[in-house]
C-alpha cells in the first residue's frame, strides 16, 4: 500500500508540474512564403521542434524562465530570439527569415564522408547552383562551372569541348562525378568534353585539391561533381519546365524539357534534351570551320524514401557528333579549307570552304561521334544509429572519329569503354563525439577498339579497389578531420597486333592467331599500381561567421593508358602519342590555408596553396639522334610522355559586397592565380626559360560583376536584376615553350552584361523566367592560351599578322525558362 501511494504521488506531481508548464508556438516564414523543415531549438531545455510545411511548428512543455530560442534552415540567416514564459501561457512568434547569400551553412557531399557544411570543412571546396549558371552564357557544363567558380579553368576546343582544370592541373588528375558516380568517358583526350546534359544539373560542386582519400586515383587536383535536379513536387502531383535556350554567335539553339511526379513513397524524374549550332564566329577568323555540333540527352530517375532509408535508380543517354576542326587554310586568304582526299592529300591544293557550309546546322563528314550510356544505383540503409550506402553503376562510353572524306562511313578511331563503378562505406555511430566513416571503392573497366584504321592506344582490362576511413570531431571552436586510404590498381593487356586492311587500304586490328603480315604495336603488358594518400585538416571557429582553415593533403595518381600505352596516331589531336612503360604514379603534397568572413555586408574569403608533386606526367615532342623531329605520320608531330618532378601555388581570393542599407545592390570580386614550375633540371639546362614552367596554366584571372535585383514586384516582373561583368585574363609569359608548345599569350578584358527575371501571374505563381546575356560586348578578338585551336596553324607567317584561331565573338543569349 506505502508503494501505491507513492506512485500516486508522484503521479500527482508530475501532472501538476505540466499544469504550469507553458507552450511557444509559431510560424517561419521567409518572403512571405512558409519555411518548411526550419529547425526550431531552446538549448538550455535541450528540446524543440521542426517547422511542417506550412511553416508552423508547436514547442510544449516548457518550464517557466527565459530561453534562447534560436531559429535556423539551410540558405537562411539563423536568428536568436530570447524570451520569458510564465506558468501556463501561450507564446505565439511570427519569424521571418533572411536568404543567407553568404552561403554560410551550405551543405555539401562531395569531398566528404557524409553531408558536412561547407563552413566545417578544412578542405576548399566551391559550390555553384542552377539560377547561377543560367546567368551566364554556356555551351557546356564546364563552361558553366568554370565562369562561376574562381581557381577552375577549362582545355577548350571549340564551343562545345571544354575538359577542366584545378589550379592548372587537369585530364585524369581531375575526377569528375555525376551524382556520385565517377565519369569513364576516356579523359585522357582533349578533343571531346565531358558527357553531361548541361541543363539537368541544379548544382555543381568542386574540391580544390587532392581527393584521394575518399575517390582514389583521379582525384590528384580535385574533384567535380555534377548533381542532377530533383525538383519537388506533391504527391500525385505532376511537375516539369521547358527550357528554350539560343545563342546568336553560333546560332545555338537548346531545348530541354524536364517532368518530376511523385506518389506514395515514389518519386520519378525523366528529362530531354536537344542542342544544335552551327559554326562560330570571331572578326579575325570569320565562321571557324569544323566546330559545329549536335547533341542529345536523355535522363531518367526513380527515388523510393522508407523507413529503412532511401534508394535511387539513375540511368542517362549522352549523343554528341561534333565536328573535328583542323585549321588547315589558304595561304593568301586565310579563308579556311577542307580535305578531301585521303591520299596525296596536300595542305595547299585543298579547296576553299564555301560560304554557304560555314553557317550550316548540317555537320561535315569528318566528325566524331560520342555515345555515353549510364545506370547506376545509391541506395542508404539506415543501421541503428548509423548508416552504409552503396553505389554501384554501369557505364559505357563509345567514340568514334570519322576523318577519311573519301571513305566517310570509316571511322578512323572507334574505341568502347566499359565500366562498372562500386562503392561501398559505413558511417559508424559518433563515439565520444568522434563520426567515423570506413568504406571500399573503385572499379572495374575493359576498353576495346572496333572497326577502325587508328589505334593509338591498345585493348585493356583495369581493376581498382582502394580502402579508406575518414573521422572529424568538433572540440570546442576547432572542426577536425582526416584519414587514410590505401590503393590498387592492376592494369594489363595482351598482345595487339594491326596489319593492312585489304578491303580499303587502311590498317585494322589482327586477331590471335591470325597475324600474317601485322606488326605488334602494343606488345603484352601487365602491371599493378598501389598508393597511399590522406589528409588531415582544422577549421578554426574563431566566431560563427569567421573562420581559418588549414589542410594538408597527400594525393595519388596511378598513370592513365595514354601515358603508358600509347603508341599510335590520334586524329582529332593531329599527334602521334608514344607511352612510357617505365612510370611510376604521381603523388602530391598539398597544403592549403583558408580565411573566410560571412560578415553582414561583406563576404571576405582568402585561399592559398602550395603543391609538389613527384613523378609528374606531361608530353615532350620526340627527337631523334641528330636532333631532327621524330616524324611516324607524315604531316603529325610526335610526344612521348616524359616524367619529372613539378611545383604549383598560389591563391584565390573573393570579396562580396552586399551592403544591408543597399539591400537591392550585390558587388561580386574574385580573383585566381596559379604558378606552376617544371623541377626537371636538365630539361631546363638544356632549353632555359621554355623548360621552366609546366604546361596549361591559367593567367591571372580576375573577374567583378555589380547587380541590381528588384526589392519587389513590378507589375508581372518578379526578382527582376540587371548585371554588369568584366573578365580580366592578364598576359600569360609563363608558358611551356619547348618545341613552341606554347606561347606567349597577350592579356585581354572582356564585358558583359545581363538581366533576366520571373513572370508572375495575378497569384504570384511564377510562370515563367527570362535570362538576357550579352558577352564580349565590344568584340574583342583574344585567345585563351588554354583554347586549343590557338595552335591549330600550318604556316610559319601570315599575310594579316595572326595565326591560329581565335575565340568567340560577341555572343548574345536569350533563355526562357517555363514551369509547370
Amino acid at each position: 500500500m506505502k508503494h501505491l501511494f507513492t506512485l500516486l504521488g508522484a503521479l500527482l506531481l508530475m501532472l501538476s508540474s505540466q499544469a504550469q508548464q507553458g507552450t511557444i508556438k509559431g510560424k517561419i516564414t521567409a518572403g512571405g512564403k512558409p519555411v518548411q523543415f526550419a529547425n526550431v531549438a531552446i538549448p538550455a531545455l535541450k528540446s524543440g521542434a521542426v517547422a511542417d510545411q506550412q511553416g508552423t511548428f508547436l514547442v510544449r512543455n516548457v518550464q517557466p524562465g527565459t530561453y534562447d530560442i534560436k531559429v535556423s534552415m539551410i540558405g537562411y540567416q539563423p536568428v536568436t530570439l530570447k524570451k520569458s514564459i510564465r506558468s501556463n501561457q501561450t507564446i505565439t512568434l511570427d519569424i521571418t527569415l533572411e536568404e543567407d547569400l553568404s552561403k554560410l551553412n551550405e551543405v555539401v557531399v562531395t569531398g566528404v564522408s557524409r553531408a558536412t557544411a561547407v563552413r566545417k570543412n578544412p578542405i576548399p571546396i566551391a559550390v555553384i547552383g542552377k539560377r547561377d549558371m543560367n546567368m551566364h552564357v554556356n555551351s557546356n557544363i564546364i563552361d558553366a562551372i568554370v565562369k562561376g567558380v574562381p581557381g577552375v579553368s577549362a582545355v577548350t576546343t571549340g564551343p562545345n569541348i571544354s575538359k577542366p582544370f584545378i589550379r592548372g592541373l587537369g585530364y585524369n588528375r581531375v575526377l569528375t562525378l555525376f551524382d556520385g558516380v565517377r565519369q569513364e568517358g576516356q579523359q585522357w583526350g582533349d578533343e571531346h568534353g565531358i558527357e553531361v546534359d548541361q541543363y539537368g544539373i541544379a548544382r555543381a560542386e568542386v574540391v580544390k585539391g587532392p581527393a584521394s582519400l575518399t575517390y582514389g586515383s583521379d582525384a590528384l587536383a580535385g574533384v567535380i561533381n555534377m548533381i542532377p535536379d530533383v525538383p519537388e513536387t506533391g504527391p500525385g502531383k505532376l511537375k516539369g519546365s521547358f527550357l528554350t535556350d539560343y545563342q546568336t554567335n553560333n546560332g545555338m539553339i537548346g531545348s530541354s524539357l524536364g517532368l518530376a511526379y511523385s506518389k506514395n513513397d515514389w518519386k520519378y524524374v525523366l528529362r530531354g534534351t536537344i542542342k544544335t549550332a552551327h559554326n562560330y564566329r570571331n572578326k579575325i577568323d570569320g565562321f571557324v570551320y569544323g566546330t559545329a555540333f549536335r547533341e542529345y540527352n536523355i535522363s531518367a530517375l526513380a527515388r523510393v524514401d522508407k523507413s529503412w532509408g532511401h534508394s535511387q535508380w539513375g540511368a542517362s543517354l549522352y549523343d554528341n557528333t561534333q565536328e573535328i576542326p583542323d585549321g588547315s587554310r589558304d595561304s593568301l586568304t586565310r579563308k579556311f579549307t577542307r580535305q578531301i582526299k585521303d591520299a596525296d592529300d596536300d595542305i595547299k591544293d585543298r579547296p576553299i570552304v564555301p560560304d554557304n557550309e560555314l553557317r550550316t546546322y548540317t555537320l561535315n563528314p569528318l566528325h566524331q561521334h560520342i555515345q555515353h550510356y549510364r545506370l547506376y544505383n545509391r541506395t542508404r540503409w539506415q543501421l541503428g544509429k548509423g548508416d552504409i550506402n552503396t553505389l554501384l553503376g554501369l557505364q559505357q562510353s563509345v567514340r568514334r572519329e570519322y576523318n577519311h572524306p573519301e571513305m566517310p562511313v570509316q571511322p578512323g578511331l572507334y574505341v568502347v569503354l566499359n565500366t562498372l563503378n562500386y562503392d561501398l562505406r559505413y558511417n559508424l555511430p559518433a563515439l565520444a563525439g568522434v563520426e567515423t566513416t570506413v568504406g571500399v571503392n573503385g572499379m572495374y573497366q575493359l576498353n576495346r577498339s572496333r572497326n577502325a584504321t587508328d589505334f593509338p592506344i591498345p585493348d585493356y582490362n583495369l581493376f581498382d579497389i582502394g580502402g579508406f576511413f575518414f573521422a572529424k570531431k568538433t572540440i570546442g571552436q576547432l572542426d577536425i578531420s582526416g584519414g587514410l586510404r590505401y590503393d590498387s590498381r592492376h592494369i594489363r593487356w595482351n598482345d595487339f597486333y594491326v596489319g593492312p586492311n585489304k578491303d580499303n587500304g587502311f590498317d585494322k586490328k589482327y586477331d590471335l592467331p591470325d597475324t600474317a603480315g601485322a606488326t605488334l604495336q602494343f606488345p603484352a603488358f601487365g602491371h599493378n599500381y598501389t598508393g597511399i594518400s590522406g589528409s588531415l585538416g582544422v577549421t578554426w571557429n574563431l566566431s560563427q561567421r569567421v573562420l581559418l582553415k588549414a589542410n594538408i593533403a597527400r594525393g595519388y595518381r596511378a598513370p592513365n593508358i595514354t601515358e603508358i600505352g600509347s603508341n599510335g596516331l590520334d586524329p582529332g589531336a593531329h599527334i602521334v602519342y608514344l607511352g612510357n612503360r617505365e612510370f611510376k604514379p604521381e603523388f602530391s603534397l598539398q597544403q592549403d590555408l583558408g580565411f573566410l568572413a560571412y560578415l553582414p555586408d561583406l563576404d571576405i574569403s582568402v585561399e592559398v596553396f602550395h603543391n609538389n608533386i613527384e613523378n609528374y606526367i606531361y608530353q615532350a615532342r620526340l627527337y631523334d639522334a641528330a636532333g631532327e623531329p621524330v616524324v611516324i605520320v607524315p604531316g603529325n608531330a610526335t610526344y612521348r610522355y616524359q616524367q619529372s618532378g613539378a611545383r604549383l601555388y598560389g591563391a584565390e581570393v573573393g570579396v562580396n559586397l552586399r551592403p544591408r542599407t543597399v539591400p537591392w545592390l550585390t558587388m561580386d570580386n574574385s580573383a585566381a592565380y596559379t604558378e606552376g614550375r617544371n623541377r626537371n633540371q636538365a630539361l631546363i639546362d638544356l632549353h632555359g626559360d621554355a623548360a621552366r614552367y609546366l604546361p596549361f596554366i591559367p593567367p591571372l584571372h580576375m573577374r567583378s560583376a555589380v547587380k541590381a535585383t528588384a526589392s519587389r514586384n513590378f507589375g508581372v516582373f518578379s526578382k527582376a536584376y540587371v548585371r554588369v561583368g568584366a573578365d580580366r585574363f592578364s598576359a600569360q609569359r609563363h608558358f611551356y615553350g619547348v618545341d613552341n608548345t606554347e606561347t606567349y599569350t597577350a592579356g585581354y578584358t572582356l564585358m558583359n552584361v545581363g538581366a533576366g527575371s520571373g513572370i508572375v501571374n495575378r497569384k504570384g505563381k511564377t510562370v515563367m523566367e527570362l535570362f538576357f546575356q550579352l558577352d564580349n560586348v565590344f568584340d574583342v578578338a583574344y585567345q585563351a592560351n588554354m583554347n586549343r585551336l590557338k595552335y591549330f596553324e600550318y604556316y610559319s607567317s601570315s599575310p594579316n599578322g595572326r595565326t591560329g584561331i581565335y575565340n568567340m565573338g560577341r555572343n548574345f543569349s536569350a533563355k526562357v525558362i517555363v514551369p509547370f
